[in-house]
């Protein structure tokens, strides 16, 4: 598996359900049948996935809404995509171009 970063364009699996229950997300893989829960931080990044050019525009809606350092945002970020991409759940396009 590739190293995801920053200038990585991220975009939910056409193969997923999410529903938000409580401020918690709950995912379900068509493919493989299996559920996975989200956090509320989870659910955020899940929320803002696909809506920018790159997951710099995550990290930094992120740090504009949560009091939080910037490198420990980009880590669990960064870390929280990877997962999500292990199962299938993004799709993952590398370096996407400049907005």
């Amino acid at each position: 598996m590739t190293k995801v970063t920053l200038s990585d364009a991220v975009r939910p699996g056409a193969n997923v359900l999410f529903r938000e229950l409580e401020g918690e997300g709950i995912l379900l893989s068509l493919e493989s049948g299996k559920y996975f829960g989200l956090d509320a931080v989870g659910t955020r990044i899940w929320q803002l996935l696909g809506a920018g050019p790159s997951l710099t525009g995550v990290c930094e809606t992120l740090a504009a809404e949560f009091d939080v350092e910037r490198a420990t945002i980009e880590a669990d970020l960064l870390a929280l995509v990877a997962e999500l991409s292990s199962h299938g759940l993004v799709l993952v396009a590398e370096h996407a171009p400049s907005a």
